[in-house]
């Protein structure tokens, strides 16, 4: 059952300065990054049997499952609803209104189904619910008669520099018990939309018909939480799914399918990259699998889209993909290094405040550096601190059945400021233009542990403000647990 609390966030800004003041008192005088010595002792990285009951499907014959929904428009105006039918397409209908059971509007959706070698889908439905109000709640249903079912979701503040607004990041989930772990965790959270990452149902682990099934386990998995709130997804190395010795070489197809984005609106020619904005941020979703080199569709989008964003109404810049550009980890090591030579100048140039990846099995974050003079015949070989740089951070610890990454290069580069080989989800709470705050929480042998935390400095309103010297240390920092800051 969903167990989202109905409330507004509560007042942010006094807690904040505690943890201003406490953040300052912990970083002193630390100049080295740290690896955590944590050891993960329970819950093997197995996936949860099929005949568990969190992959039960609903009762009632053909009732919708696998309910999700994303963001639909660029602004927050909009939802796609997506849902399965099992047995039979059914309708097609929306309905939805401001009132539980009272549904004032309708709007229609389209169906289709795919095979995958042996497998062939239930009905795939998919609607726009458009022409939406900003801060305000929706309830509805979809279904026919006694199967039909209903839910709820909350729309965003209307686009505003000083909106407040809180996201979780979730990568490499997959469906294990640790995977359970970190939805159960993330619900307890208070975020209001996920940044998925990348690698979702690990159904390519599988082989033939298991394959398209377990994208159906994962769909009704997941459903606790993405029915209820719009997750912002891209494609990791697990969606690609190319299987030639089953005939099946178009890649992301089972993703597509299942996963629609509104790429249009951010005038992307692709739905594996494309844009929003939401609340103060504005998102930009890359893809690590598609062409990106100079020229290429995906390298096209992303220098127009970047010129379009207005920090004025937006300040907020955040990138997600999945491979990342910075890893220390040996687990990928170096990756997302051509991608880097691609993009990282321009993420400096824009001052992105953020870029968010998954891909590795553990978490880690970076200073702000960047190694834009780098080139093969001379200049500065390694990253340097750079003030107008995002903080890299790696999240790619959501739970999936190839379990962690625990090997990392030693010694700890001088960029990393902080990593841990753990399960877990993060969150990224918007205060207002100029500060946000973010925390990756631990699922310590089954518990949430509040693990690292950092004031993250709005890159675009802070540059006329006095700052610190950028040292080493800026965002380093171990954070004590929320209960001891609301003691302050």
């Amino acid at each position: 059952m969903i167990m989202f609390k109905d409330k507004k966030m509560g007042p942010t800004i006094p807690q904040l300065v505690a943890i201003g003041y406490v953040l300052f008192t912990f970083v002193n005088n630390v100049y080295a990054g740290v690896t955590s010595s944590f050891i993960r002792s329970e819950w093997p990285s197995v996936d949860i049997p099929l005949d568990n009951e969190v992959f039960a499907a609903p009762d009632g014959y053909n009732a919708p499952e696998q309910v999700h929904i994303t963001q639909g428009d660029y602004d927050g105006k909009a939802v796609i609803i997506i849902w399965v039918t099992p047995t039979e397409p059914g309708s097609n209908q929306v309905r939805y209104g401001k009132s539980d059971k009272k549904y004032d509007f309708t709007a229609e959706g389209t169906v289709a189904n795919y095979t995958f070698y042996n497998y062939t889908s239930g009905y795939i439905h998919q609607c726009l619910v458009s022409d939406l109000e900003y801060d305000t709640k929706y309830f509805y249903e979809i279904g026919e008669g006694d199967s039909a079912r209903s839910f709820w979701f909350q729309t965003p503040p209307k686009v505003d520099p000083d909106a407040s607004y809180k996201f979780g990041i979730i990568g490499d989930l997959g469906q294990t018990y640790n995977s359970l772990s970190t939805l159960e965790h993330y619900i307890q959270s208070g975020a209001q939309t996920v940044l998925h990452v990348g690698d979702l149902s690990y159904a390519d682990r599988y082989t033939y018909h298991d394959m398209g099934v377990r994208w159906d386990t994962y769909g009704r998995f997941v459903e606790k939480v993405q029915a209820y709130q719009p997750w912002i997804w891209t494609t990791g190395n697990h969606e690609i799914e190319y299987m030639p010795y089953m005939n099946e070489v178009v890649p992301f197809k089972q993703y597509l399918h299942r996963y629609p984005t509104p790429y249009a609106a951010s005038e992307s020619s692709d739905p594996l990259w494309y844009a929003v904005r939401r609340a103060s941020a504005h998102i930009i979703v890359l893809s690590s699998y598609s062409p990106f080199v100079k020229y290429t569709p995906q390298y096209i989008w992303l220098e127009a889209e970047l010129k379009k964003v207005d920090r004025k109404k937006t300040p907020w810049l955040i990138v997600i993909m999945h491979t990342p550009i910075y890893n220390s980890n040996s687990a990928h090591y170096m990756e997302g290094e051509s991608m880097r030579a691609a993009f990282e100048s321009w993420f400096v140039k824009y001052k992105v405040d953020v870029v968010f990846a998954g891909h590795v099995h553990a978490y880690e974050r970076s200073y702000r550096i960047s190694n834009i003079h780098y080139n093969i015949t001379g200049g500065v070989s390694y990253p340097v601190p750079d003030k107008s740089a995002p903080v890299y951070l790696t999240v790619g610890d959501g739970g999936n059945q190839e379990g962690l990454a625990s090997r990392f290069n030693d010694p700890q580069p001088d960029y990393s400021a902080f990593r841990e080989a753990s399960y877990g989800h993060s969150t990224l709470e918007i205060i207002n233009k100029t500060h946000a705050f973010y925390h990756w929480n631990r699922n310590d042998d089954g518990k949430k542990t509040e693990t690292d935390a950092f004031v993250l400095h709005n890159q675009y309103w802070n540059k006329s403000l006095r700052r610190r010297k950028l040292k080493k240390n800026y965002l380093h920092t171990i954070v004590p647990t929320l209960e001891q800051l609301n003691q302050l």
